[in-house]
């Protein structure tokens, strides 16, 4: 079965937010094996399972579409899965440091979703806008808790 142009950008927008869940499930599931703070652990165990829960929703509206999942991390994702891992192995990770990190993936996220919804060439059905908007506000809220914990460790440190 074809699918139309304006259905082809849905599916290529799908498949890129489920890339950048994976790319954060990826990089949290590396920052849990290099942390001692038993408080970060749980934190990250928690966006990664909100992560695979996006994942979850968004191949379903893939598969509703009549789309298939593109497998794999985009060119971005790759280039972001190599910096993480050269900070990871040149710099002592204290915890500023990995609030740092944290932060930055959490915009990179919060940025991708913007972006999904501020394409002219994607027009998204009001069930798809409710989930959209409830993980990009899922991602506001991670990247608030970060935010927080970071400007935290500065006062104490």
């Amino acid at each position: 079965m074809e699918t139309n142009l304006p259905t082809a950008y849905q599916i290529s927008a799908l498949n890129d937010l489920i890339r950048i869940n994976y790319d954060r499930i990826t990089g949290y599931t590396k920052k849990i094996e290099t942390i001692l703070d038993d408080d970060l652990e749980n934190l990250f165990s928690d966006f990664i399972y909100q992560s695979h829960q996006n994942i979850e929703e968004l191949t379903r509206y893939i598969h509703k579409l009549g789309g298939k999942l593109t497998i794999g991390s985009a060119l971005s994702g790759k280039f972001y899965q190599a910096w993480i891992n050269l900070t990871s192995s040149i710099y002592k990770q204290t915890r500023q440091t990995l609030l740092d990190y944290c932060e930055y993936c959490e915009d990179v996220s919060k940025s991708a979703y913007q972006k999904a919804f501020d394409d002219n060439e994607v027009h998204w059905d009001k069930k798809e806008t409710v989930i959209l908007k409830r993980h990009l506000n899922d991602l506001k809220n991670s990247y608030t808790q970060i935010k927080r914990l970071k400007d935290n460790a500065l006062k104490t440190a």
